[in-house]
């Protein structure tokens, strides 16, 4: 009977040290889009790395699951998750958004290495199909892609965009295509084509973040994104996301 209440007592002592060190659970939507998110590979990409940085040590415990771009919006936009990794505003304009970024993207058109076409405005895309993933904004050339459906070849962005994009410039199915640069280059070097394909000229420049849905536990991810501008902040001052950046041979934004 006395070892029947020790337990009893040991399991009453416990739950508050429980309820006090539990952790509030963040689910976050990520996409497959190395070197930013690189599920697959040893280094887990840059924007992992930083919102790992963030988020060490807090009360906060993040829950990372991968899907294909398109879905991984709608659980974001839905309130299925907490929070989407990591969109440009335009590409997500329902979701929250911090007041700090998480890196940039640039937005480039990409040719077989023996086209001499070069992006140099709208005007030098008359008569040309441009490959681009679906719900990519392209912010300077969204009125044009609406009013030139017929130029663009859409396709879900997934692991095997960026291959099939490139077999589809060799087989002239298309001119070029259209992609975040640090991710193509990655991509082409790893199935070893760096050198068959090249930038032929950038769109824009845009952030992205670490976004939060508007749906479901708002205030809990209000104060979430409170902190998360905070930790940031600090870890620009103290040099860590710079030392990120430069572990993938990437510049920081800032």
């Amino acid at each position: 009977m006395k070892l029947i209440y020790f337990f009893i007592l040991l399991i009453i002592g416990f739950m508050p040290y429980q309820a006090v060190n539990a952790k509030e659970v963040v689910t976050v939507a990520a996409i497959d889009w190395c070197p930013q998110l690189c599920p697959e590979e040893e280094s887990r990409g840059y924007v992992i790395d930083i919102i790992k940085a963030v988020f060490r040590d807090s009360e906060y415990q993040l829950e990372i699951d991968y899907y294909p771009w398109s879905r991984a919006i709608f659980l974001a936009e839905t309130g299925k998750v907490d929070a989407l990794l990591s969109p440009a505003k335009a590409e997500a304009p329902a979701l929250l958004y911090p007041n700090q970024e998480v890196g940039i993207q640039r937005m480039c058109f990409f040719t077989r290495q023996d086209s001499d076409w070069q992006y140099q405005g709208v005007d030098s895309l008359e008569g040309k199909q441009i490959g681009i993933a679906t719900d990519t904004s392209i912010e300077e050339l969204n009125e044009f892609v609406a009013n030139h459906p017929d130029q663009f070849q859409y396709r879900p962005y997934f692991e095997h965009y960026i291959e099939q994009s490139a077999a589809k410039l060799d087989k002239g199915r298309m001119d070029s295509f259209l992609f975040t640069h640090n991710t193509t280059v990655f991509e082409l070097r790893k199935l070893g084509k760096g050198l068959a394909y090249r930038n032929a000229g950038c769109v824009n420049r845009t952030e992205i973040y670490m976004a939060f849905t508007p749906k479901l536990r708002v205030e809990k991810n209000r104060a979430v994104m409170a902190f998360f501008d905070k930790k940031i902040n600090e870890l620009h001052q103290a040099g860590v996301i710079s030392e990120i950046m430069q572990s993938y041979q990437l510049e920081i934004w800032k």
